[in-house]
């Protein structure tokens, strides 16, 4: 097996992580690029809209497929995924050209962390650890300015996203991850690269 880091890239939605991604200068998998096509009829529904904050919206076993692809044979064909049109609209080849770590980063990061882990991969799991207001703010900004979902959808979202950080965070650490701000991440992942 190659040697090549996986770089899991946790935090809640708004905290920073696509942006630690492209400051890594580290390839990247998309994680969002694996939730399931919206008219899918198992998707888990909350109130009667489709809950994308629950880990059964997303194809778990094809990103464990892509990371140990990445890993063995340095490329991987995945979906595209458009989260306002909530399909997969294509999809795209990531290759790691050689890179000591690839970085997955997405909500959905810290399920992958067991399942890597028994297919044999290396991991460092980083939890990225900002402030919840800070985070609900950037979030509800960055979702109203792509037009994700309706207005009213996106805040009664956020807010539920706000209150659950907590409770995801301790999960999160109980199961491996490393909770650390922007600089401390990077520095890290700048350790595994560096070789």
């Amino acid at each position: 097996m190659a040697s090549c880091t996986i770089v899991l890239l946790a935090g809640p939605s708004g905290s920073g992580k696509s942006r630690l991604a492209r400051l890594a200068g580290i390839p990247q998998l998309r994680l969002d690029d694996f939730y399931r096509d919206g008219d899918d009829p198992g998707l888990p529904r909350v109130r009667g809209m489709v809950d994308w904050d629950d880990v059964a919206s997303w194809d778990l076993d094809a990103a464990v497929r892509a990371l140990d692809a990445l890993v063995r044979a340095g490329r991987a064909v995945t979906p595209r995924y458009s989260i306002s049109g909530n399909r997969a609209e294509g999809t795209r080849v990531v290759e790691t050209d050689g890179s000591p770590a690839i970085l997955a980063e997405g909500i959905f990061a810290t399920d992958l962390l067991e399942p890597c882990r028994r297919a044999g991969l290396t991991v460092l799991p980083i939890w990225l650890d900002r402030g919840r207001n800070a985070n609900f703010v950037r979030r509800l900004d960055r979702d109203l300015r792509q037009r994700r979902k309706a207005p009213a959808v996106l805040l009664k979202r956020g807010l539920a996203l706000r209150e659950e950080e907590g409770r995801r965070r301790n999960l999160a650490v109980a199961a491996g991850f490393r909770p650390m701000g922007m600089g401390q991440a990077r520095r890290a992942i700048g350790a595994v690269t560096a070789g």
